[in-house]
């Protein structure tokens, strides 16, 4: 994130915009809290706890988290009709690194689909999963 972006320009990246609720999910020390806070600024963050429909899920994943599609099936519990889940894993070459054929072989059997990555910090990627259009 450059400067010039700030937490505007990096929500804008995940597609948030103000008055969203954001659930985030699986956030430890190796975690880039900029992005958790650009996105506060932006919308509402919520913890594990929060029991009501939200409109993302931030969740973050590695390696060695367990099962993935366990995972992002639960992820969608909270989730709005149109919502969208974030799955947020260290890029190649850091630690806990998630294949990206695993996302791929994961998120169908979860009943969504990645339409897209992108940048999210200096040692996190975001992949965006949505229900496809079908389900929706």
């Amino acid at each position: 994130m450059t400067s010039q972006e700030g937490p505007a320009g990096l929500a804008g990246k995940f597609g948030v915009t103000a008055g969203w609720v954001i659930q985030e999910l699986g956030f430890d020390d190796d975690c880039d809290a900029s992005v958790s806070q650009a996105l506060a600024e932006v919308g509402e963050l919520v913890g594990e706890d929060f029991d009501d429909v939200v409109d993302a899920v931030l969740l973050w994943w590695r390696e060695d988290d367990g099962d993935l599609v366990d995972a992002l099936v639960d992820a969608l519990t909270p989730l709005a009709d149109n919502g969208v889940v974030w799955l947020m894993t260290p890029k190649a070459g850091r630690a806990g690194h998630v294949e990206p054929s695993d996302i791929s072989d994961s998120a169908p059997t979860a009943g969504l689909q990645s339409t897209s990555t992108i940048n999210a910090a200096p040692d996190w990627q975001g992949t965006r999963l949505v229900a496809p259009k079908s389900r929706r």
